[in-house]
């Protein structure tokens, strides 16, 4: 066993606070080419290749004579006796903080023959009071705080540990949430420079930074813009929980303010029938595609992502990718059956809406097939004099009002509800409700009689 592997075993069971040198480099952990942290997500062939090869502590020390930094013989410890991932982290992670504690002294690992492994020149005087100091290098900050019996806290840079949090949620993200997250990300991470925060630790950020930045946000924009906001962060720092670079997640302790949402109002039946009449004589595709929309129950977003495989004329249903669930099915009312042009020549994997038509290659983002049908219909609004509180959206809400109405024609109220949940694709009778009052589509009886 080398010196300096015995040195690092004595220092773990005995932790003192050390001075802090800027000579080495973080001592990091090689755990086979692949990031721990998504250790779960990989299979179980990329898991066994991992552990194929050697894992150890590697780190890089400044050489007196030349002022460079050189790599350092890599620390193994035995740890690839064990062939688990967890075996070898407990081990590794060990000489991992006893190396930190061992430079952080001013130790020089290429003298370490000459180092005693016992802790007498390892220890410090006990100070009168707590103190604390902060140095940073190019890729970590450590935080050693004069207090006896207590280990350095290495701490990350904002920069690179937000950085690792949007790496894993490009992972995790669909395609249309990501740009919001990173957005938002963005966004945080600047104000935070612009707030004094540049350079410093990931745990440095306190929740009162976070009150800060979401009162900026609220100032500039709008309550439920900020709550967003929030919902952005919070996820930020749950990741950073998750991967032990914070202790706490608190922006869940942070507030929600409330709002009130705007929302695309209700056609009247006499509008809805101008509109259909117009795009009937102006614009048939864009008809079709609000059908889909009206008599389909399906959101913008939801359609685009149709394919010509997705439809089933034979069966009368269409599969599709829901924002709550990853795929669903649906009937296709005759209704909306008798519109669609024979598929069957068609190739399944074409996109079912293109500008051109129906069926076709259309090759670019969800978000992007939505925005352009929603300023295809921007026309439709300008030609009825349409404020922006009317929109695509507005026909799911048309038709589910209309549904409902004729539903409790001979029907309980819950009788009506239970039947239009399995159109409307609401996962919970709380949800539905909450959503017929959104729109109003329930109101009461006239009522003059009474008055």
């Amino acid at each position: 066993m080398s010196p300096i592997l015995l040195l690092l075993q004595n220092v773990h069971e005995n932790v003192h606070v050390f001075k802090m040198k800027i000579n080495f480099s973080e001592p990091k952990i090689f755990t086979g080419g692949v990031a721990i942290s998504m250790w779960n997500k990989l299979s179980k062939e990329q898991q066994n290749d991992a552990l194929a090869k050697d894992w150890y502590v590697y780190f890089s020390f400044r050489n007196k004579l030349t002022g460079k930094m050189e790599r350092q013989t890599n620390i193994k410890g035995g740890a690839n006796r064990y062939k688990n991932k967890r075996q070898r982290l407990a081990i590794l992670k060990k000489y991992q903080q006893a190396l930190q504690l061992f430079l952080d002294n001013g130790n020089d690992p290429n003298e370490a023959e000459s180092v005693q492994p016992t802790l007498s020149n390892l220890t410090v005087k006990k100070p009168i009071a707590k103190k604390e100091t902060v140095e940073s290098t190019k890729e970590h900050l450590v935080v050693t705080e004069e207090k006896s019996n207590e280990p350095i806290i290495v701490l990350h840079p904002i920069k690179e540990s937000l950085a690792l949090v949007l790496k894993i949620k490009e992972n995790v993200l669909s395609k249309t949430s990501l740009p919001n997250f990173r957005s938002n990300l963005n966004k945080f991470e600047k104000w935070l420079n612009e707030n004094g925060m540049e350079g410093k630790s990931i745990q440095s950020v306190t929740k009162k930074n976070v009150i800060d930045y979401l009162n900026d946000v609220l100032d500039k924009t709008s309550a439920r813009t900020r709550n967003n906001a929030r919902i952005d962060i919070g996820s930020i720092f749950q990741t950073l929980e998750d991967n032990e670079l914070i202790k706490e997640n608190f922006v869940k302790k942070i507030n929600v303010l409330k709002s009130t949402p705007e929302r695309n109002k209700t056609y009247t039946e006499t509008l809805q029938t101008d509109i259909f009449k117009y795009m009937e004589e102006n614009d048939p595709h864009l008809l079709l595609y609000v059908k889909f929309v009206g008599y389909g129950f399906l959101r913008p977003i939801e359609i685009g992502r149709l394919k010509v495989g997705d439809i089933d004329t034979v069966g009368k249903k269409l599969y599709f990718k829901a924002k709550n669930s990853p795929v669903k099915t649906k009937i296709i009312p005759e209704i909306l059956l008798k519109e669609l042009p024979d598929l069957s020549k068609m190739d399944i994997n074409w996109d079912l809406f293109t500008p051109e038509g129906i069926g076709g290659v259309w090759d670019t983002e969800e978000t992007n097939k939505r925005d352009y049908f929603s300023k295809r219909f921007k026309k439709v609004k300008d030609h009825f004099k349409l404020g922006s509180n009317y929109g695509l959206y507005s026909f799911r809400h048309t038709f589910i009002t209309k549904l409902y109405t004729d539903f409790a024609k001979t029907m309980t109220p819950n009788e009506a509800k239970s039947k239009l949940m399995l159109i409307s694709g609401h996962a919970t009778m709380d949800a539905l409700n909450k959503y017929l009052r959104d729109i109003d589509a329930v109101l009461p009886e006239d009522y003059s009689g009474s008055l």
